[in-house]
């Protein structure tokens, strides 16, 4: 089977190890267009040729770069007309410009095609993207969702077709991994971590309001961006647990096996708004694979992706997240077992092997379904 794929994300190469394991499919013959960039909030992302075996990567010009609902590649029809695949794989919204053209040129050309979706909350879109939305729905032979309040959305919004919950990305788990019992550090200092934006809704303000009151020794690095940095800077400062607290800038992907492999305990603090939901929380995945303790609040997808292997406490609840961290502070013992219970949870649902297997699945049954 011959597949386009259309992702921006996989710009980022440690994304690319996906299209590594789907291209080990010995009769899949995978064509994958990115642009050479995205402008995204943070600034601009160069592509990373990182992971490139397999599969032909195709960089691809693209119009509105860093607008969300309506960028789009223009040589896309071209790259359609001259692999000529059986399959265009869109990892993109259904309700984007690039989605809608992309889905409208392949129906044309007799491809089945599929689309990505992460968006867990209804949402009434005004026109046009609502009415692109609604054409993508009728045009689409399948669709993957992120998470399962993805698909449900999908279900409401009438998308009929069908339906798979498949992560859009899983991790490397050789890439991401324990440290070595050699090196590990048994120091009764608990080290905890954060790695995301610094904006209200990943609420790292409660993680600072739950730090000062611990009762057993702790440092805490936080490694991020956004514009909640200098609030975030002078509430530990308030708090007077400055000099426990390192504020990093966020490194090349390629690198954060370094960072997990410092820290005993990981904490996505997330809060939910009327506008959004945390929709999966990667860096849970990339820290269990690490071996390394993971605590969520229960916003969106966090207790899903968690499971039993870490603690779940009440978004927005400081003194909940006190008392997980606490526990965890007291006993190296429970933290050693979460932490091998969630590399085991990784390795059973979310390495990159596993979410090009249940991918490849998804693309034998389009092929062996008439196109709708």
């Amino acid at each position: 089977m011959r597949v386009l794929m259309v992702s921006k994300a996989c710009i980022s190469g440690a994304y690319q190890t996906k299209l590594e394991a789907l291209a080990r499919f010995p009769d899949l013959d995978l064509h994958v267009i990115v642009p050479p960039y995205w402008k995204g909030p943070e600034g601009v992302t160069q592509l990373e040729r990182r992971h490139l075996d397999g599969y032909q990567l195709i960089v691809s010009p693209m119009r509105f770069n860093g607008q969300f609902h309506i960028h789009y590649y223009p040589e896309f029809r071209r790259w359609l007309r001259q692999i000529e695949p059986d399959i265009a794989h869109f990892d993109e919204e259904p309700y984007n410009l690039a989605t809608y053209l992309g889905l409208r040129a392949s129906k044309a050309a007799g491809v089945r095609t599929l689309f990505f979706t992460w968006q867990n909350l209804f949402r009434a879109y005004p026109w046009p993207f609502k009415a692109m939305e609604q054409s993508c729905f009728q045009w689409a032979d399948y669709a993957l969702a992120g998470n399962q309040d993805a698909g449900q959305v999908l279900r409401r919004k009438g998308y009929t077709g069908p339906l798979d919950v498949i992560p859009q990305f899983g991790v490397d788990a050789g890439h991401f991994a324990p440290v070595p019992e050699s090196k590990k550090d048994h120091s009764p200092l608990l080290h905890i971590g954060y790695a995301g934006r610094f904006v209200p809704e990943k609420g790292v303000n409660f993680l600072l309001d739950a730090l000062a009151g611990l009762s057993h020794p702790w440092k805490a690095t936080l490694m991020g961006w956004g514009p909640a940095k200098e609030s975030l800077l002078a509430q530990a400062e308030t708090l007077g647990i400055a000099e426990n607290v390192e504020f990093r800038d966020p490194i090349p992907s390629g690198e954060m096996p370094a960072f997990f492999q410092e820290i005993d305990a990981f904490v996505l603090p997330s809060v939910s708004r009327p506008n959004w939901v945390e929709q999966f929380g990667r860096v849970l995945i990339e820290a269990m694979a690490s071996e390394v303790v993971v605590v969520g609040s229960d916003s969106g997808e966090i207790p899903h992706v968690i499971g039993d292997a870490g603690p779940v406490f009440p978004e927005g609840d400081a003194s909940a997240l006190r008392s997980c961290l606490e526990e965890l502070a007291a006993s190296e013992e429970t933290r050693s077992r979460l932490a091998r219970a969630g590399r085991q949870r990784v390795l059973a649902h979310f390495t990159q092997s596993r979410i090009a297997s249940d991918t490849y699945r998804v693309y034998q049954e389009m092929l062996s379904d008439p196109p709708r």
